[in-house]
């Protein structure tokens, strides 16, 4: 069947991307395209390769107005109706007066996508909002891409093709984890979720929040939103809120700068949206993540309670990373850089979650090539 016919036949679909909110405002991104709900379940070669197509070769749906309903726990429903952009895309940011305050824990909370079929029935769509709690001090920004995914790819077109079995057919059970990346999330993120049924659809399965709140800012595109979700969710990983980015095929976009700047502007908003928390940055070496993470750390002093990069790419630190890790230092961040997370993970139990103090001593032993001494767990809550 032509692609072209395929597309005018599908469906109309709304992809709720996962939320967050503090005490006065919930943000959302959404996708309107033609297209079923993505069942990522490993059959043959054609089917696969089939599957992945889909995923990149997207039919957006511009100019479909799209209602955002939510329900604060003590307040009045509040809603918010957006049309579709030329890409498909709504974006809400909706205000919540005084009767959203937090919970006391991290949590999920639920809100509510609408809107108008082409026969003119309503159809809905169930959305996820991360809300941290009023008791949680720290959260978790990171990387996806080579942070917790191996790819092989950092940047070029040549890797790209060398690699396009990853892109192109593997199916998320099929994709390799990076070393320790389960266990170590599970220690700087708090209690583990679990993993889930990867094949299901994703919008089937509600997420369970970590202790404190994890947010992804990565340069893969929106496309790939339901694959990492389910990525992580075979893999055991905490689910968070996922900053994407519209992508194509070209060197502007493949370029490493190009990275770091949407990563710096997406922690930014993540840093402002939530003043009352510190943060640990995690990323690789693959894509300036040091280089945004030292502009970050200097920019917001006192926010940011340790970097942790992992080394993929096994290449010398350039001008601008060196000058990065020395901005780092000099805000007096804790930093951490290795090849395996199993390393990072073994000096995490050991000195404990303290990242308002012992976070310090643990990443200058883990630098230093040395076991910190032990101490206690803290309690559930930091």
């Amino acid at each position: 069947m032509p692609i072209g016919r395929f597309k005018r036949r599908a469906p109309v679909r709304v992809q709720p991307f996962y939320g967050y909110r503090n005490a006065t405002r919930l943000v959302l991104s959404a996708r309107a395209i033609r297209a079923g709900e993505p069942v990522f379940e490993k059959r043959s070669f054609l089917r696969d390769v089939r599957t992945m197509a889909r995923q990149y070769l997207s039919h957006e749906v511009p100019g479909l107005a799209v209602t955002l309903e939510y329900t604060p726990e003590n307040g009045e429903p509040v809603s918010q109706q957006v049309v579709t952009d030329a890409e498909g895309y709504a974006l809400f940011d909706l205000p919540l007066g005084d009767g959203a305050p937090p919970p006391e824990r991290t949590r999920w909370e639920e809100a509510v996508l609408r809107w108008e079929t082409r026969e003119g029935k309503v159809a809905a769509a169930r959305a996820y909002v991360i809300a941290p709690g009023s008791q949680t001090r720290m959260g978790i920004i990171s990387d996806i891409d080579d942070t917790i995914l191996e790819t092989g790819i950092t940047g070029s077109f040549r890797k790209i093709a060398r690699n396009w079995k990853r892109v192109m057919r593997q199916m998320p059970v099929d994709r390799v984890e990076v070393p320790g990346a389960a266990a170590f999330y599970a220690a700087i993120g708090g209690n583990p979720a679990g993993s889930r049924e990867p094949a299901e659809a994703i919008d089937a399965l509600a997420p369970r929040a970590r202790v404190r709140p994890v947010f992804y800012v990565s340069s893969s595109p929106w496309n790939l939103f339901s694959y990492l979700v389910t990525f992580k969710r075979s893999r055991g990983l905490p689910l968070g809120p996922i900053m994407l980015r519209d992508w194509g095929f070209n060197r502007r976009t493949l370029g490493k700068k190009s990275h770091g700047s949407h990563k710096r502007e997406a922690i930014e908003q993540i840093l402002e949206t939530f003043p009352e928390l510190r943060f640990a940055l995690v990323g690789d070496d693959t894509q300036r993540d040091l280089a945004a993470f030292g502009a970050i750390a200097a920019k917001y002093p006192g926010r940011i309670a340790a970097v942790f990069i992992r080394a993929a790419a096994g290449e010398p630190l350039d001008a601008d990373e060196v000058a990065a890790k020395d901005m780092i230092a000099e805000a007096g961040v804790p930093f951490w850089s290795g090849s395996d997370y199993r390393e990072a993970k073994s000096f995490l139990t050991s000195a404990g979650l303290d990242f308002g103090g012992g976070v310090k001593t643990l990443v200058r032993a883990a630098s230093e090539g040395e076991m910190p001494p032990a101490s206690p767990l803290p309690p559930a809550e930091d």
